[in-house]
């Protein structure tokens, strides 16, 4: 089971933080920065997982990484999952993000993180692997963009929809009112020019 997933920059300035577990905030943070101190001193050369420290799980949590420029992305989970298998899906992850926002960069995450956690979402819910091919889970994401867009328009048309039926119905409210009082007072007073006075 995949326990969180976590993308910082070479900082240690947390982007994107997922946990699939209960944890208390402050053990989040603390957590981050633990991380954060594994995998920022080891050389690009050494492998890319290893095992948690007593504070993550100990030796029944791996801590899985990638290090793409200036992120981190780091999937900690336990050890029923494939080290490679999660190596692979830090790819997919991220080839996502790239296709969704075209060339994804720091500043992606930070402007669109309700976007980036959809796509996440798309990949991995619950701790349990969604989707791994790319153009599902693209295609999930834009249609969801499509969605919100439409739920917008809809409201505007709705709105000004409102609107305009308000309008037609006070307009046609004052013509019934017109022709009535025209008819009253013409049979009322049989000399009354029905054009004088109300229509003028």
């Amino acid at each position: 089971m995949i326990k969180s997933v976590l993308i910082f920059n070479n900082h240690g300035k947390p982007r994107l933080t997922k946990f699939y577990q209960q944890i208390d905030i402050g053990i989040q943070q603390a957590l981050v920065q633990e991380i954060y101190s594994l995998v920022s001193k080891r050389p690009d050369t050494v492998c890319n997982f290893l095992e948690g420290s007593q504070m993550l799980g100990g030796k029944d949590t791996r801590v899985i990484y990638r290090h793409y420029a200036t992120l981190y992305f780091v999937f900690v989970v336990d050890e029923c999952e494939s080290e490679l298998g999660i190596l692979d899906l830090i790819q997919v992850f991220v080839e996502s993000l790239d296709r969704c926002f075209e060339n994804v960069c720091e500043l992606d995450l930070i402007f669109h993180f309700e976007e980036v956690h959809h796509i996440l979402s798309e990949v991995v819910m619950g701790g349990m692997v969604l989707e791994t091919n790319i153009s599902e889970i693209v295609s999930a994401f834009n249609e969801g963009n499509k969605q919100k867009r439409r739920g917008g328009a809809m409201s505007t048309i709705s709105g000004s929809g409102a609107g305009a039926v308000a309008r037609d119905l006070g307009a046609n409210l004052a013509n019934t009112v017109t022709n009535t009082l025209q008819n009253t007072v013409s049979a009322t007073f049989p000399t009354f020019r029905r054009n004088s006075g109300f229509n003028s």
